[in-house]
């Protein structure tokens, strides 16, 4: 299961069925679950741990130092969740003591061709970075986020559970749930609606997320006279998502 051309250090713990490809080198303090694929070419470094079924193609990058100037060798982690796939060139970074100290990814992940993801990120499960993504440090992606290819986002930004970049996106502000932003500086773009009837939201949650999204962006309303207005009218879970990730900005949406 391991090549023999493989560099695998003795106090990495690998599951009994992972595979690894000829000349990967795996570093101590990695972790890789069970039924995960590694292929030849790879660097995983540690701490880092990859959970059941991962998947990583050829001259891939995991766990290495991460490029903030700050960094000073401190120990620091990348976790991974289930069943996620890491195609060619991907370089993924462990976090920095200045933030959480942990780059942390979910399930059912993909990342396209030499994608990056920066210290600190947060990502949820099911999203789609495509080919040459790049998530600056800090950046926090929502369940089900899809970046199209060379999309760009800034330190700290948040981008919502259900949104959607197009290629080449330049994303320098917070982006709301459900929707969908494309350009340089990217702009609001509509709701995500055909994502979201593939993935079985109902009549009732699209029509009062479309009128929400008109509060916020068509009715010349102030962000806070929007969202007052959004909970008044809708008693809805997905309203309440969309309200809160427009809520809990830093940096300002998009819009």
């Amino acid at each position: 299961m391991i090549h023999s051309t493989a560099l695998v250090d003795p106090a990495a713990r690998l599951a009994d069925d992972v595979e690894v490809g000829p000349f990967t080198v795996i570093g101590p303090d990695v972790e890789i679950g069970p039924g995960s694929r590694i292929g030849p070419h790879v660097v995983i470094k540690g701490p880092t741990v990859l959970g059941a079924r991962t998947r990583i193609f050829q001259f891939a990058s995991v766990g290495e130092d991460c490029q903030d100037k700050k960094y000073a060798g401190e120990p620091t982690r990348l976790v991974m969740g289930d069943d996620n796939v890491v195609r060619e060139g991907v370089t993924l970074h462990r976090g920095t003591v200045q933030d959480r100290g942990e780059t942390t990814i979910g399930s059912r992940n993909l990342f396209m061709a030499y994608a990056h993801v920066g210290h600190d990120c947060v990502i949820g499960n099911d999203c789609i970075l495509a080919n040459q993504v790049t998530l600056a440090g800090h950046v926090r992606l929502g369940d089900f986020a899809i970046l199209g290819g060379l999309a760009a986002v800034h330190q700290f930004c948040h981008f919502g559970t259900h949104a959607m970049a197009g290629g080449g996106s330049i994303i320098t502000k917070d982006t709301p749930a459900y929707v969908m932003i494309n350009g340089n500086p990217a702009q609001i773009h509509g709701l995500n609606l055909v994502g979201l009837k593939r993935r079985g939201f109902s009549r009732e949650a699209l029509k009062a997320l479309s009128e929400a999204y008109r509060l916020v962006y068509r009715q010349g309303l102030t962000v806070e006279q929007a969202l007052d207005e959004i909970r008044s009218r809708f008693q809805l879970a997905e309203t309440e998502v969309f309200a809160s990730s427009i809520e809990a900005s830093t940096r300002g949406i998009i819009r």
